[in-house]
């Protein structure tokens, strides 16, 4: 099964910064402050739960 490119930028972005990535694809639902707070705890929770919440 092949990506779409859009997801494969987004999963690049939440690698970089993962808020950002989030950001783009939820908006400022409770998705992307969940990652602000677990990036803001640690970088690695951060991209962990990006991707997660990116490719769910």
């Amino acid at each position: 099964m092949s990506e779409s490119p859009s997801t494969c930028i987004d999963i690049f972005l939440a690698i970089i910064l993962p808020p950002l990535g989030v950001f783009l694809k939820f908006g400022c639902q409770v998705e992307f402050w969940i990652c602000l707070i677990l990036t803001f705890f640690g970088y690695l929770p951060g991209i962990i739960y990006a991707i997660y919440a990116i490719t769910k």
